[in-house]
């Protein structure tokens, strides 16, 4: 082996040495702790302690990176500055950056007691800035080691192609195939393995779990001994669905006339081994117990963990006299933002399914003697609920109406509407066309503009928070301030709240993974007070006064009060302990 060869290898190893090895850029470090500080300012829903500190340190890490990024374009283009005088710019560098981190972790506390005050939470007397530090140093040393990485792996790679190839063409493949190599091992690889391993675990966990209410002993309940569908393979939500809601005297104790027995239909995961074998069942299960001699049918599709609100169900069953029927089949044991996250299609196949087998048996039967049909869903159930129903199969014999609450921005159809809403409308509150068909409401209701205009024959309400990022994130938030930051922003959301590039980006991701902490009214947990308005307007309710709709959303407020086993818990802590 020859001198020149030698002395290029030890060369070649050095280089990786000093790329792994090497002091951190003064650039990244201002950049850093600029994005640092953006990371701790407001957004939708209050933040925890330890996601925030994550946050702050992979908003660091993101802008070290741009910074090491912009050294080393800068010296490409021109000659390198002399060591000393890049060693003496550490040190303002340094006092600049910490002077960034200690003001805006001063300031974090009023931050978040700015968002804590719009979705009327207390105030905290400190967000205990020496955590958020620890958090997030330990986040940017991880990620620091990850890039170095990388870097390294970039480097051997240029090493071996410029034997073969021009080094400019070398530098811009290894870098390419070094990103192509993370990013197809983080998204194709981890993330997917990891979505079904969870699932697998989930579903193994909720078979495990003793049911918490005794199996109903009723005729017309699903699950009791003589339902087509098993008790035990119905899942924990399941099991909570149908042995919980209001008996036909709870409601009769409020409305004072006589009232039947809600039916609700639901098949668990466990109950087929297919979305459509699942559909089936529950079809023949909704025959066995009546539901199409009621008044309205309810198709619901569950969140992701195959969870139904009772927020939203429980109001719609006391509005009817119990003269109602749902039906739902559970597709995932997944949080909705994590089934979100991780595969957004997961569950239309299981909803397309149902619908096609309740919809078409609903055709045959003759349109006077029929219940008034109408679909509902909660986050991702209400994006999967969106996709069932095919306009042009309904066209010639439509459905009556939908209420999607929560619904998640990916959702096609709402996001079409959204764009399309009429000029001067809000972005957080739409109004589309002339508002027969399609409505838009949040804890104040419906636009002034849209409540004296009558409905058409199909009647669809969107339930929206202002303060709910599963709704309003949006993968532009990353480059370019929203339509609904750049409106007077709405009374529950912080008036402090401002549109930073990337940061805003991965603050909503946090926001959504958090949406369901906050109390009932705000963010993703929905209250069934503004329920009530929005069955009110849907299912076209007769027979209750503005007192009588007062006072039932008032019992909702008091959960002991409402008659219902499955509101003896408030909505928001159901809604925590199924992780919807």
């Amino acid at each position: 082996m020859s001198g020149n060869t030698v002395a290029t290898r030890k060369s070649w190893w050095a280089d990786i040495a000093a790329v792994g090895l090497g002091p951190l850029s003064w650039l990244g470090l201002l950049l850093g702790a600029l994005l640092f500080a953006s990371a701790l300012t407001p957004t939708l829903v209050p933040r925890d302690l330890l996601p925030q500190g994550v946050l702050a340190g992979l908003c660091f890490f993101i802008g070290y990176a741009l910074g090491v990024f912009l050294t080393w374009l800068w010296t490409d283009l021109e000659p390198p500055q002399p060591n000393r005088a890049q060693a003496l710019m550490r040190y303002p560098a340094a006092a600049i950056s910490l002077a960034f981190v200690v003001i805006s972790l001063w300031r974090s506390t009023n931050w978040q007691n700015s968002v804590r005050a719009a979705v009327g939470m207390p105030e905290v007397d400190s967000m205990n800035p020496f955590l958020i530090v620890g958090v997030a140093v330990l986040t940017f040393v991880l990620l620091l080691a990850l890039g170095r990485l990388a870097k390294v792996l970039a480097t051997i790679l240029y090493g071996l192609m410029r034997r073969h190839i021009p080094q400019r063409v070398a530098m811009v493949l290894a870098i390419s195939v070094t990103a192509l190599l993370f990013w197809s091992i983080a998204n194709g690889v981890l993330a997917r393995t990891a979505f079904e391993v969870l699932d697998a675990s989930y579903r193994q966990y909720d078979a495990l779990l003793e049911p918490e209410r005794p199996q109903p002993l009723e005729n017309g309940r699903t699950g009791n001994p003589g339902s087509l569908v098993a008790w035990n393979e119905l899942g924990r939500a399941g099991r909570e669905f149908v042995s919980s809601g209001p008996h036909a005297s709870d409601i009769s104790a409020v409305t004072g006339r006589p009232a039947l027995e809600p039916i609700r239909v639901y098949v668990g995961q466990q109950s087929e081994s297919t979305p459509q074998d699942r559909a089936r069942l529950a079809l023949k299960e909704l025959k066995r117990q009546g539901g199409f001699s009621r008044s309205l049918l309810i198709v619901i599709t569950p969140t992701g963990t195959g969870w139904i609100d009772p927020a939203a169900m429980d109001p719609v069953e006391y509005l009817h006299d119990g003269d109602i029927a749902s039906v739902a089949v559970q597709y995932s044991y997944l949080s909705s933002p994590l089934s979100l996250l991780a595969q957004s299609e997961y569950g239309a196949e299981t909803a397309r399914a149902l619908f096609s087998q309740i919809y078409g048996y609903w055709t045959t039967l003759p349109k006077d003697k029929r219940p008034r049909l109408y679909l509902h869903g909660l986050s991702l159930g209400a994006m999967n609920s969106q996709q069932s129903a095919r306009l042009f199969e309904m066209m010639d014999d439509p459905i009556q109406g939908a209420l999607w609450s929560g619904t998640p921005f990916v959702s096609p159809t709402w996001r079409t509407v959204t764009q399309e809403r009429n000029a001067g409308s809000l972005a957080r509150l739409p109004q589309f066309r002339d508002g027969r068909m399609i409505r838009f409401m949040n804890q104040n209701g419906f636009p002034q503009q849209q409540t004296s205009r009558p409905w058409g024959p199909i009647r669809i309400v969107y339930l929206q928070y202002a303060s709910d990022p599963i709704v309003f994130f949006n993968v532009n938030d990353f480059y370019k301030a929203p339509d609904w930051m750049r409106e007077p922003l709405a009374p529950d959301v912080s008036p402090q709240l401002r549109w930073y590039p990337i940061i805003t980006g991965f603050q909503l991701i946090l926001d959504m993974l958090v949406a369901n902490k906050t109390p009932m009214g705000f963010g993703h947990v929905y209250a069934p007070q503004h329920y009530i308005d929005a069955w009110v307007a849907v299912t076209d309710v007769k027979g209750w006064s503005e007192a009588q709709l007062a006072a039932l959303k008032k019992r909702f407020e008091t959960p002991e009060l409402a008659g219902s086993t499955s509101t003896k818990q408030t909505p928001q802590q159901s809604y925590e302990g199924r992780g919807g």
